[in-house]
Formats: C-alpha cells, structure tokens, sequence
C-alpha cells in the first residue's frame, strides 16, 4: 500500500526558505557536503555532491517513491521540472493550471480539485510505492487532513531567524509522532518519523 512521504529540508530554527524566498542555505548540502556523487536523473537532471551516509539515505528514500505530490509554488521554482519529475509522475496542487500545461510527452499532471483527490491521484501512479510530497504549504494540507503518514526531514546546519515556515498554520496539534530514525550527514542531520493517525 501506498505511503504518503514529506521530503524537505529546513533549517534547524523551522525554514524551508529565507526571508528573501532563498533557498540556498537549506538546500547547499546536496551539491556541497561530501564527494559520493548522485544523478537525480529525469527531463532536469541534476548531480548532488554529498557524503556516504546522506547518499545513502537520499538513494533508499528515492528509492521508495513511485509519485511526487507538490504545490504550485515549488512547481514554479523548480521550472516544472523540464516537464518530468526524476521521481515518478509529478501531481501539482493548484487553483488553475498554467499556461502552456499540460505538455505532451509529460508526467506532470495538475489537481484543481483539492488535496484529497491529489493525493489519490498520486497513490494509483505510485502503483504501490509511496508518494513524496515536496513544498510546506502542501505538507501541512496533507498533515491538516491527515493523509501524512512520515516526515523526512533534513535538518541543515543554519539557523536562518525568518522566512518560509515548515510547521505554519497546522490544525489538530499538537500531532504526535513516532520515534525517529536518524542519520548524521555532514552540514546536514537526516530524520524520518512515523506520523501516528487517529
């Protein structure tokens, strides 16, 4: 059965993104931590420079994945992903579908009809894998409507003091969780915890 994964990094003080909408300092351990190479592959293919335990963990998570849910915002940032996600059919949550999308020969699929019907969509494409969900606002609808069932959290080594919070406007809190695994990087704690439901 289909999990439903979040998958983001944040700084230690709770930002997924500064005050001026950056995003580098939370991000920078792909591209800077360690020399073990990884090709995301897929239409934007990137190579992420980390060390021998963050490789691990991104190749098992990545491994997982069989769909990617996110908003329209980090749909925007990440240029649509050159039109397909390197993990799986991407579903984008959103209130009308942009200009010039749906493309052919694309994965990325558009859902104007709300985060349940979202996240549906992306458990049949995942075919029995689980789905990861990229952005805060779309990882706080799915924990506000209680279709989360981990967090896999990357704590970067930055305090930022503003910003883009993960953890705004939850609903339902506090929300228990399970105990973690944990995985030291470098410039970079990795945590994975159950979400407990009911």
């Amino acid at each position: 059965m289909s999990r439903v994964i979040a998958i983001m990094s944040m700084s230690l003080d709770g930002f997924v993104a500064d005050a001026g909408d950056g995003v580098g300092e939370v991000f920078d351990w792909y591209f800077s931590s360690g020399d073990v190479e990884i090709d995301t592959g897929g239409a934007d293919s990137m190579t992420f420079s980390v060390s021998a335990p963050s490789a691990e963990h991104v190749r098992t998570l990545t491994s997982e994945l069989g769909a990617v849910l996110t908003g329209r915002r980090t749909f925007e940032v990440a240029g649509g992903w050159g039109g397909n996600h390197a993990w799986g059919p991407a579903f984008v949550v959103t209130h009308t579908i942009p200009a010039g999308w749906p493309r052919p020969d694309s994965t990325v699929h558009f859902v104007t009809d709300g985060i349940e019907s979202a996240v549906s969509q992306a458990k049949a494409a995942a075919e029995g894998k689980s789905v990861g969900v990229h952005g805060a606002d779309t990882i706080q609808q799915c924990l506000n409507a209680g279709l989360l069932d981990e967090l896999s959290i990357d704590i970067a080594a930055v305090l930022l003091g503003s910003g883009v919070r993960l953890f705004d406007h939850l609903a339902g809190v506090p929300a228990v969780l399970g105990n973690p695994t944990v995985i030291p990087g470098v410039g970079v704690t990795h945590l994975r915890y159950p979400v407990r439901k009911g």
